[in-house]
């Protein structure tokens, strides 16, 4: 494991300008609420941490950061930093790193997380040569998080207020000498929020310096939309120098933080545009059909929309892509009858060897398993059939195309905190 900090620019200020860095935004949903956060997935004319211009897979992460590596030569640090949390889904975040360490050992590995998740996986992250962890605390009183966050998704109950804070403290301060004692550099982040926490963060500086923590970063916040911070005033220049000093008296102080966004690339403070355009690339190569699979299945009554149960289906159009927003059916196949079990849907596969993917309005878990072991992609879907077909070979997002029962996530959105931090 590299631990040196030398080649870090958010960890050394002098190698700021030498070194480039990658966020590979792999992590799309959150385990917290934070009231002054508004992750957005899909917006390129922001420039603050939460937003991203695409969520990659894994294998799509590798293939992006090795077309970034051919072209800068001097890229240094791999790291995931969101959209959201890297361990509100950490089998994610876990194979992005296992591929990106076994291609490009010589990289120093790093991660910023809230720390909810975190202390479970610090083992396997050492193991995966991860050299670098920043963690955001914000609070070490929980009585003072619990104004900060609105609700945190702890070992699958959502928490709020006090109980909530505390939950998310506890596994931020037990991280940290864990974190140290497996030879990692800690950084610590905590936003400056006037009225609730400027006098309490020297505190949180002294806290996690006992604990082990290396460096801090103290973030004036940045006032953002739909948040229910949305109408509080930022710090003033004044006092954020001053409770940065007030810091620097217990802790290693970083100074020249630049509010990175999930997907940054380049050198700190100065992001390549040529070299994000190569996430663009990846994204347009995006496909959801597989190499000697052609064909999509769809359930139908009418050859227009999709409209069929998957449990119901008698028979499946057999659809291919013709040309560009173009498709053509080819034929309609006989579906095993049902009673059968998961014969059934092990028939139905064998069925559709020549086929990715399934479009559906609905179906079961377990048939969903099943043919997803068979190679066979599940997608439920409601609308014209062309367009589910476009984002299919598109390689488009398929919650876009999910039928409206799919889409509530047990009753809200995400912002409006049902605790399940999708972002969609």
């Amino acid at each position: 494991m590299n631990a040196n900090a030398d080649r870090h620019p958010c960890f050394n200020h002098g190698s700021a300008g030498k070194y480039a860095r990658i966020h590979l935004p792999v992590a799309p949903e959150c385990n917290i609420q934070c009231n002054y956060c508004n992750r957005k997935c899909d917006c390129v004319n922001e420039s603050r941490p939460g937003v991203t211009s695409a969520v990659l897979s894994p294998e799509e992460a590798l293939r992006y950061l090795g077309r970034v590596k051919e072209k800068a030569p001097h890229l240094a640090v791999a790291g995931i930093a969101g959209p959201g949390d890297p361990f509100a889904d950490p089998a994610r975040t876990l194979k992005t790193l296992e591929l990106i360490h076994e291609a490009y050992p010589d990289l120093i590995f790093c991660l910023s997380t809230n720390g909810l998740g975190l202390y479970d996986h610090i083992d396997r992250l050492a193991e995966l040569g991860v050299s670098h962890v920043t963690i955001t605390i914000n609070a070490i009183d929980p009585e003072i998080g619990a104004k900060i966050y609105a609700w945190v998704r702890h070992k699958k109950r959502v928490l709020r207020g006090v109980e909530a804070a505390q939950a998310l403290l506890d596994e931020q301060l037990r991280s940290i000498p864990k974190l140290k004692a497996a030879g990692m550099l800690v950084k610590v982040n905590s936003i400056l929020l006037s009225g609730i926490n400027e006098a309490h963060i020297p505190e949180v500086a002294k806290k996690v310096k006992a604990l082990g923590a290396d460096i801090m970063n103290v973030i004036p916040v940045l006032i953002t939309e739909d948040t229910a911070f949305a109408e509080m005033m930022p710090p003033s220049s004044s006092l954020t120098d001053k409770v940065r000093a007030q810091v620097a008296e217990h802790i290693t102080l970083m100074s020249h933080c630049r509010r990175c966004r999930a997907d940054a690339v380049g050198l700190l403070g100065k992001d390549d545009p040529s070299l994000h355009a190569e996430l663009d690339r990846v994204v347009g190569e995006r496909t959801w059909i597989v190499p000697g699979r052609p064909y999509v299945a769809v359930s139908t009554h009418e050859r227009l929309l999709i409209n069929g149960h998957l449990g119901d289906a008698k028979e499946l159009h057999i659809f291919e892509k013709r040309s560009e927003g173009r498709y053509g059916c080819i034929g309609v196949r006989k579906m095993p009858e049902p009673g059968s079990g998961d014969n059934r849907w092990h028939a139905m596969a064998a069925l559709l060897r020549d086929c990715s993917a399934i479009i559906v309005a609905d179906a079961g878990s377990k048939p969903e398993e099943v043919l997803a072991e068979e190679g066979l992609l599940l997608v439920r879907a409601s609308g014209l059939i062309d367009a589910c077909l476009n984002t299919v070979y598109g390689g488009g997002d398929l919650k876009r195309i999910e039928p409206a029962h799919a889409r509530q996530c047990g009753g809200g959105t995400t912002c409006g905190g049902n605790g399940m931090g999708c972002c969609a």
